[in-house]
């Protein structure tokens, strides 16, 4: 039975970047002293969720991988002996740019990357403004501590993304997150939309007999053109065992930092007693490449 020790960090942003990331760095360094062998940070974790607007400007806060953030990352994971699973505005082109998650090893090199592939738009998540889709397709991503299949919030959505990583053999499903209320929801209509988020993901945990992390920011974060009255990020981060069992879930409220542990070899029991896998029928399954079936 392989058990894993997983830290996630679930942290209100602010403007100044290098606040946020010496807040992360500090909590990075606590979870290591007691003991996580992989720390899971948010979605866009250096900055505010700067894609409530449409502003050209925004792009000059994206950079190359390899680059700032991923020596600042490396840094750490060599310093404290812990994988790292990054979510950064990358910078690939002129005028090329993707939301790409980056596995950070515990000796300080790049393990790989992860492309968000589906990509929003929606009031006050203008990211198709900002990112292009990606391109490396649902590939697991080798560590130390094992196949980590990542992938980054509105991919959290899709069966289909978790069923292709869980194919490929990922030991668990992460999702580094950036999702909340919009202020003028009223409060049945807030608990829905998160309970909806959690039950999803949930239920890949159970069709894939898979661990699933999903990490999300907390707090609010105000939408500069005024436009709306910002966004009100639910944190309730979480983990989730293979048969859907909550192993634990953060506030909604407050910032926390917390190790939950994993215990890989139950998800391998969980697939015996419930062969999902064994029983798919794609011989059947042609038609679910397109997009409306007439």
């Amino acid at each position: 039975m392989k058990e894993i020790k997983i830290g996630i960090i679930q942290q209100h942003n602010t403007a100044d970047a290098a606040d946020n990331m010496k807040r992360l760095a500090d909590k990075t360094a606590e979870l290591a002293r007691l003991g996580a062998q992989l720390i899971v940070l948010q979605e866009l974790h250096n900055s505010l969720y700067f894609c409530q607007t449409e502003d050209v400007n925004n792009f000059d806060m994206a950079e190359p991988i390899p680059g700032p953030s991923t020596e600042f990352f490396g840094k750490l994971a060599k310093e404290h002996g812990v994988v790292i699973v990054t979510s950064l505005f990358e910078r690939r082109a002129p005028g090329l740019y993707h939301n790409t998650a980056v596995v950070i090893e515990k000796d300080g090199t790049i393990a790989g990357r992860y492309r968000k592939m589906h990509i929003p738009d929606d009031p006050a998540y203008y990211e198709k403004f900002y990112f292009t889709p990606g391109d490396l397709g649902f590939r697991p991503i080798d560590t130390s501590v094992g196949r980590l299949g990542i992938l980054v919030c509105w991919d959290q959505w899709y069966p289909e993304a978790a069923r292709l990583m869980s194919l490929q053999g990922a030991d668990m499903l992460i999702y580094p997150t950036a999702i909340g209320f919009e202020s003028s929801d009223t409060e049945d209509e807030q608990l829905r939309q998160r309970e909806a988020w959690t039950t999803v993901q949930r239920g890949h945990a159970v069709a894939n007999g898979i661990h699933v992390v999903a990490v999300n920011r907390v707090g609010h974060e105000p939408d500069p053109s005024g436009q709306t009255k910002g966004i009100q990020f639910w944190g309730s981060s979480f983990v989730a065992g293979p048969q859907g069992e909550m192993l634990y879930r953060a506030s909604d409220t407050e910032e926390e930092h917390k190790i939950i542990t994993l215990d890989i070899g139950h998800g391998e029991q969980v697939r015996r007693w419930w062969p999902f896998l064994r029983d798919r029928r794609i011989d059947e399954y042609g038609d679910i490449t397109k997009r409306f079936i007439d």
